[in-house]
Parts: C-alpha cells; structure tokens; sequence
C-alpha cells in the first residue's frame, strides 16, 4: 500500500467508506440547527455554521481552546488565505451522548492515533424558491487535512446535494450519491477531492440540509 510521508499504514488504512450509524437518534441534533450563526464569508446568506475543536481522552470526549479556521489557497481558492472566526458548538450539544457517539464514530473508523485534533463543524445550507443553496462554492476541492467525515442529519423540502469524490478535479466524479440521514461518509483527503452538488426546494417553500463535517487535523489554529 502507498503511503503518505509522516503517516503510518494504520493510519493510511482506508480510502472512503459508508456507513449507517445507528446508534444515533437524529431528533437530539435538529433543535440545535435552529440558531446557526450565518457564515459571514460567502454572500448569500445561505449558509449557517459553528466550529469547534476536540480531542478524545480514554472515553471522555475534551473540548480544546478555540481559534480560527485557515485555510490557503491551495486547498480553498474562494476563502483561502483568510483567517476566518466562527461561533463554538453549544455547550449542550457536545453533552449530548449522541454528539460523543459521532465523534468516536469518526475517530474509531479513521482509526486516529490518541489524543489527535478533530474539528466539528456544524453546517446548514438552506435554499428557497428564489435562491439555489450551494454547499461547496469553491467548487471541487479537497480540504488539506488528513480525513474528512460528512454526517447527514436531516434534509427537509430539498432536492440535490449529492456528494461526490473525485480522484482529479476534471475527471468523472468515483462517488456520487445523496446521503440519507444517519449517513457517514469517511474520505481520506489525501486521495480525493470532494464536492456537495447545489440544493434547491421540492416544492416552493424553504429548504435545509443540516450536516456534521469533522476533520481532522481541525485546521484550527490560535
């Protein structure tokens, strides 16, 4: 198996995989997709977001310090270069045994070495009669961490929003699927490049896609 410089093959043991969590009851989450800050640095106001940074210790699931969230051109041609700052996850919702499950979800899959970074940011995209949602606006891109998690929570009056992996950015994409609620979606980012297609409503009304996407590294720094 090719290996990535610095990383071990345990670590390198997987390209991407679906899985169904159940473990998870999807109603805990939805409350606290309800007051998402909007994301101040994409216009359209279509995207809701919180950001924050753990490690797992044992059992025990510990919030690190805070910091922004950086990524270079390279990897975000859009937002790249730009420190952005986000609002930290509620304080009730990383009690939640639900959130902990997802996390260990995460890292148990990836197999990540102790004490390793993980970010969570939680995300809505709405869209409207008027306005398409786009959840990938830099278009196909990979993110420059190690491995990647995409939680879907809920996806009300939506159509579109399938989730693609590419192994280059002009080719055909190997992966594309929509992910149903409870689904997680584990890529190694060192191998593809990933996309989420534009959403738009079922009928004329209002329409979300609520997900989780972890990261790690976190890509936070102080």
């Amino acid at each position: 198996m090719q290996t990535v410089q610095g990383m071990t093959e345990l670590e390198y043991a997987f390209l991407f995989t679906l899985r169904k969590v159940n473990s998870i009851k999807l109603e805990g989450f939805k409350p606290f997709f309800n007051n998402l800050p909007v994301d101040p640095y994409i216009k359209g106001n279509y995207r809701s977001r919180r950001l924050s940074r753990f490690t797992v210790v044992g059992d025990k699931l510990v919030k690190l310090p805070h910091g922004y969230f950086y990524q270079s051109k390279d990897y975000n041609p859009l937002m790249g270069d730009i420190k952005r700052e986000f609002a930290e996850l509620d304080d009730a919702l990383i009690e939640l045994d639900i959130f902990k499950s997802l996390v260990f979800a995460f890292t148990d899959s990836c197999k990540l070495h102790p004490e390793a970074e993980i970010g969570v940011h939680q995300i809505r995209i709405s869209c409207s009669p008027e306005n398409m949602g786009n959840p990938a606006p830099e278009g196909i891109h990979s993110d420059g961490t190690d491995f990647i998690g995409i939680f879907s929570v809920n996806r009300h009056n939506i159509l579109g929003g399938e989730t693609r992996l590419y192994t280059a950015k002009k080719e055909k994409p190997i992966f594309s699927k929509i992910l149903n609620p409870g689904e997680l979606l584990l890529v190694n980012d060192h191998e593809f490049f990933h996309y989420a297609a534009p959403i738009k409503p079922e009928i004329p009304e209002q329409g979300t896609w609520d997900v989780f996407v972890l990261t790690s590294p976190s890509l936070l720094s102080n």
